[in-house]
């Protein structure tokens, strides 16, 4: 059983010049505790119960390619929401995998205190040491709240983040293959 964030919240909302027994705050430590518990499941859960035998044996070799998964993180600098939009394709080597775990391996990942990059690679990791497949690759594109409400105050500023992995880093045509086809639909 972990220790409840509640206390912490009202300490917090007292150090910001507030009163946690105003009305509007009176619930705030129970609803910001129940959030950050949603906002970081991606640590209580297991890759093995995500991909629930779901990997199939398949002769195709032509790749395999997932687009435009929404993900929401937060950024572990400042605590404040990152999100945008995930690139996934692999190319099966014997293996393909039910294509619905693509997203939720993205969600796995994402939902723990992230920086973009580290995001990318986990998820690129993930499916090379769970498929073997000949390559992998990974593009994030990603608004940052650190960077649009505090800082440098940019409003329309992406991060883009790739992980490349196999034939997707060592051969040129697959790589632009795979970024030529996650453009042509926007």
């Amino acid at each position: 059983m972990k220790k409840s964030i509640q206390p912490l919240i009202t300490e917090l909302l007292q150090n910001l010049g507030e009163d946690p027994q105003r009305e509007g705050l009176v619930q705030t430590p129970r609803r910001v505790e129940s959030a950050y518990h949603f906002l970081t499941r991606g640590y209580h859960q297991d890759i093995r119960e995500i991909l629930n035998d779901a990997i199939f044996t398949e002769a195709c070799e032509e790749m395999v390619l997932v687009r435009n998964i929404e993900f929401y993180s937060l950024c572990e600098h400042h605590m404040l929401p990152f999100f945008g939009r995930a690139h996934v394709a692999y190319l099966p080597k014997g293996k393909i995998i039910g294509l619905s775990k693509i997203p939720r391996i993205v969600d796995m990942y994402a939902r723990r205190l992230q920086v973009q990059e580290r995001l990318t690679n986990q998820i690129a990791v993930t499916l090379q040491e769970t498929l073997n497949p000949y390559g992998v690759a990974v593009v994030l594109e990603g608004k940052h709240l650190c960077m649009m409400m505090r800082g440098v105050e940019k409003q329309n500023s992406f991060v883009t983040s790739s992980a490349m992995l196999g034939e997707f880093k060592n051969d040129r045509a697959t790589r632009m293959e795979f970024l030529n086809l996650i453009k042509s639909w926007e």
